[in-house]
């Protein structure tokens, strides 16, 4: 899955309007103008869609934890560089404040079945030995979940 396309399957989940969007933005650490925010969120074929970097969805993804969660004591999250379909994945779980049980409920709701096991695989740091890569179909299946289950839509 291309950045873009998460950031816009969350805005349409969560209903965010423009202005909500940059203040997520701005709760992850970085002001955004609407100009910005619009041009990330147009259509891939559309010739004024600009990509948007992994540092900047990481941006957006630690601003919806705090939106969703609150503040943290301390250091607030530095975004990552570079993001992986593990990574989204993970900040999403936080975000909605997620458990095992929960996550794999909203699998269902796309008709996506995994165990508890190969859902843990996709947590763990890369270097362990069942670290197991999130392939696009699972994160979009995840996505596909939240809709359902916040919007009611399986559109």
């Amino acid at each position: 899955m291309n950045q873009n396309d998460i950031l816009r399957r969350v805005r349409y989940i969560l209903d965010l309007d423009d202005s909500k969007m940059m203040s997520i933005f701005e709760l992850g650490g970085t002001a955004v103008t609407r100009a910005q925010v619009s041009a990330w969120l147009k259509k891939d074929d559309d010739p004024e869609q600009e990509p948007i970097e992994d540092v900047m969805l990481a941006t957006f993804l630690n601003g919806l934890i705090v939106e969703k969660r609150g503040k943290k004591d301390g250091a607030q999250a530095t975004p990552e560089q570079r993001l992986t379909n593990n990574m989204v994945f993970m900040k999403l779980k936080i975000a909605f404040s997620l458990q095992a049980e929960d996550t794999l409920a909203i699998l269902a709701l796309s008709d996506f079945k995994i165990s508890k096991h190969e859902l843990s695989a996709f947590f763990r740091k890369p270097e362990h030995k069942h670290f197991r890569k999130c392939q696009d179909q699972v994160l979009r299946n995840f996505l596909k979940g939240l809709q359902i289950k916040y919007r009611g839509e399986t559109g």
